[in-house]
């Protein structure tokens, strides 16, 4: 009897936005995902539209969907196991890459932990996009995830972020909720060195993309309005 030959882990990034799959998505990409059946996602809903958008045939009733939630951990590590019986399982991230600002990370460590292989695929990320746009330091860098949400805590943050800049040339590299993205800037511009600059990207991909760097003390001339726009922001030299 010829041995099953183990299925693979498949990282799928997906959209930042409205844009099209077929202008970020390679063709090797779409052709592994046409006869897939396992997926591992966070929203189903939302799983099931890019699927479709991308052309996807398969009957939705003939597929197996696992969810990552906060006590996903045992179903997670369960659900792997289809990749015995040799099918490879594809994770969807809801927007961007898997794993990176996205809790698909859970799936690739349980992965790893089963000897499984893990093959990433290229897609668009907001957190490089806006980096290799920003013109700050790409050699050396930090993704600092989101910021705290209590002021003290957050601009005890910002201050650390800024020393790191002006001591080592480190870009710093953070995200925040869209309905405080407001508050952040107003912490950041009041709290940060005027030499410091400060790229702002914002909508990346969509049709309001704005990506721009400028010193802090530039920003304080025209401060704008970031209210529930989807933006990473980077502090650099």
């Amino acid at each position: 009897m010829e041995a099953i030959t183990k299925g693979k882990l498949y990282l799928l990034p997906s959209g930042l936005g409205n844009e099209e799959p077929i202008n970020f998505l390679p063709n090797s990409t779409l052709n592994n995902l046409m006869d897939a059946k396992h997926f591992i996602v966070e929203e189903l809903k939302t799983a099931r539209r890019f699927l479709r958008k991308i052309g996807y045939k398969q009957n939705f009733d003939d597929c197996f969907f696992c969810g990552i939630g906060k006590h996903a951990n045992d179903n997670i590590s369960e659900f792997l196991k289809h990749t015995q019986k040799g099918n490879n399982i594809f994770l969807m991230s809801e927007a961007g890459v898997p794993g990176v600002a996205d809790p698909g990370g859970l799936a690739v460590s349980l992965a790893h932990q089963q000897n499984i292989k893990v093959v990433p695929l290229t897609g668009p990320s907001s957190i490089l996009m806006s980096l290799m746009a920003s013109g700050l330091n790409g050699q050396y860098f930090c993704f600092n995830g989101y910021v705290p949400i209590e002021k003290i805590e957050r601009i005890k943050k910002i201050k650390s972020m800024s020393f790191l800049v002006s001591k080592e040339n480190q870009t710093q590299i953070f995200i925040e909720a869209p309905f405080r993205n407001n508050q952040l800037l107003k912490d950041i511009i009041e709290n940060t060195s005027d030499e410091i600059k400060l790229c702002i990207a914002m909508e990346i991909t969509n049709e309001e993309e704005f990506i721009e760097t400028k010193s802090i003390k530039s920003w304080k001339k025209n401060i704008p309005d970031l209210h529930k726009k989807m933006c990473v922001f980077l502090l650099g030299k």
